[in-house]
């Protein structure tokens, strides 16, 4: 579900500081240093980076539209590819099989058999393709506001760290108890008063 889906999760954020002047020519900067791999052809089971809102499949920060008013719009893709446990266990018992016909023997060393699944393992992925799965982001730039359009967890931990290697900016992870923290001015008294209620409501 991403920013023009008919229902959508949303996972808000603040960012703490700016991005240097000129903001735009090194926000595209740092979103083509840190764009999606492609890993179609390559042995990889997984490959994160931003993408394009306009054109995921084929990002082009240089010439997309990146800034609507006061927000960017970008999105973030991880590719993804997993073999079936059953395949590769079929591709690994008939490599064995080939091997031991031909050395003539009746059983591969604990070594042989590790590097003879991670050959299998590496063949298989070279040639499947990877599944996508794009998570768009709007940045109210002024009010450094962020919104990551998933509630997933293994998504937002992803974007936490993309987005921290790729703008160096900390961001925050806005929940109830954060958002009164940061907007009431709480004592330190206060502070642990509400991180005892946050635990209790756990």
């Amino acid at each position: 579900m991403g920013l023009l889906s008919s229902s959508a999760s949303i996972t808000r954020y603040q960012v703490t500081g700016k991005l240097p002047e000129p903001m735009l020519e090194n926000l595209r900067t740092a979103l083509t240093q840190n764009a999606i791999r492609e890993i179609d052809q390559e042995p990889m089971e997984k490959s994160a980076g931003w993408t394009s809102f306009e054109s995921p499949f084929k990002p082009d920060f240089g010439n997309s539209p990146l800034v609507y008013g006061t927000h960017v719009i970008f999105s973030m893709r991880i590719d993804k590819k997993k073999v079936p446990a059953k395949a590769l266990a079929k591709q690994v018992n008939l490599e064995t099989a080939k091997r031991l016909h031909k050395s003539d023997r009746k059983t591969l060393s604990k070594a042989e058999k590790t590097q003879l699944k991670d050959e299998v393992l590496h063949r298989l992925l070279m040639r499947m393709p990877a599944t996508p799965h794009i998570y768009d982001l709007v940045w109210n730039y002024e009010a450094q506001a962020l919104w990551f359009f998933s509630n997933l967890k293994a998504a937002n931990e992803e974007m936490e760290a993309l987005f921290a290697k790729t703008f160096k900016l900390p961001i925050i992870r806005m929940f109830p108890y954060t958002m009164a923290d940061m907007a009431c001015g709480l004592t330190g008294s206060q502070r642990d008063a509400l991180v005892n209620l946050a635990r209790a409501t756990k």
